[in-house]
Order: C-alpha cells, then structure tokens, then sequence
C-alpha cells in the first residue's frame, strides 16, 4: 500500500514513514506543496497524509487539487491547528480524517489502516475471496483451514490483486504500487515476476485455484477467469 506524507517537519515526516515502513506500507515524503502537486499528478497512492501549512502553499488547496484529478487516495489532515473551522472545511474539501498535531504515530498508523479497509473493503477486518481468507489486523492469509506464509511484499501483491478483481494491471502500475519511486528507473520486471511467481506457488501449493492469469504484453489479471 502506497502512501505520501506531505510535511516540512522533517523529524515527522521521517518519523511517519519509519513507523509506516515497519508496518508493511510504501512510504513517500515531500516537503513542499510543489513537489505534493508534482507527485499527485504522476503517481497513484492509497493514502496521502497532508499538513495544512506548508512553505509555499496550503494543505487544503491540495485537496481540492486531489479531487479534480480524480485521486481515490484517503485523505488524512494533520495540523497543530485545533479549531473547529479547520477540521469542517478539510472534511467538506473531501477529506476522510483529521488529526491534530502532537499525535502518536501508533494512532496515525490505526487511522491509516481504517481508511484502506473502509475505502477497498468496506471497513472490515477479515475478507473472504473464494477459499482464500485474509485478516488485516494479524497479516495472516489462510487457504480453507491452512495458513499460508507470505513475505510482506507478496501479502501486498494480495491485497493489491483483490483489490482490484477482474482489472488487467499493467507491470509498471504493480511495481509502483510495491516499490514507489523507486522503480522508476529498472530496466527490467525480473523482481515482481519473482513475486508473482513465489506467491502463485504458495497460495496453490495449500490448495487454492490459481486465480493468477498472465495478460500477454501487459502484466496480470486476479479472478477466477
């Protein structure tokens, strides 16, 4: 799951993603809101966490930026600034929470984590595709009965694909979503067809269909045709 911390604090925001990145997240940071409107024009991500002061702009307009290029990123505010005005126009702009400046990030991370289940699974902790079942609070993936033991980048590579159930996705979009940035600059695919390989191979081997199907000259599809 990607994520992008927009915050001139540069302890914070190296804080954020720290905490973020030990918990299994693809964490990107920008400092101005610059570079926020360069990054949200060229990347996709599942969750933006977005100051509302910044140097050289404002953190509300950058939601409204987020809303007119379509951006199906949760969005989540954080500010020192406690009024109420703030928190009523951030969540009439579109956004999905407000958090208050100090803050711990174990609450950040709780937050985040409430966004992707209610914005991909609506709200719940544990979902069911076909005999293949996933707890988001544990990590665990079990086939029927069995648990399967997956590396952290193939439980993403999971929850990507039924995520997105029955949608052809290219290479590149994979390999963002698991590595961000840097993937950029690869010249080639050889590390996510290791992953989708390896995962194939684990989910099937404790008795799953194979709900994995190679697209010639684009990537993959996840579904049962």
């Amino acid at each position: 799951m990607k994520v992008l911390v927009i915050e001139d604090e540069r302890v914070l925001a190296e804080g954020i993603c720290g905490f973020l990145g030990k918990e299994g997240f693809v964490c990107e940071k920008v400092a101005t809101y610059k570079d926020a409107v360069e990054k949200i024009h060229l990347y996709a991500y599942d969750c933006i966490i977005v100051d509302i002061n910044l140097p050289d702009g404002i953190g509300f307009d950058l939601i409204e930026a987020l809303k007119k290029v379509k951006s199906t990123a949760g969005i989540i505010v954080i500010s020192a600034r406690n009024a109420v005005e703030d928190k009523i126009r951030s969540l009439d702009l579109g956004s999905d929470d407000y958090l208050t400046k100090p803050f711990h990030l174990s609450e950040l991370n709780a937050r985040v984590k409430s966004i992707m289940r209610r914005r991909n699974f609506g709200g719940v902790n544990e979902i069911d595709f076909e005999e293949i079942k996933i707890n988001f609070n544990s990590r665990k993936v079990f086939v029927g009965p069995r648990e399967v033991q997956l590396s952290r980048k193939e439980y993403d590579l999971l929850i990507y694909f039924i995520s997105n159930k029955e949608i052809a996705l290219t290479k590149a979009s994979m390999a963002e979503h698991l590595w961000g940035d840097n993937m950029d600059s690869a010249d080639s695919f050889d590390i996510l067809y290791s992953h989708v390989k390896n995962l194939r191979k684990k989910l099937t081997e404790r008795g799953a269909h194979d709900y994995i199907h190679s697209i010639y000259g684009i990537g993959y599809k996840f579904g049962k045709s």
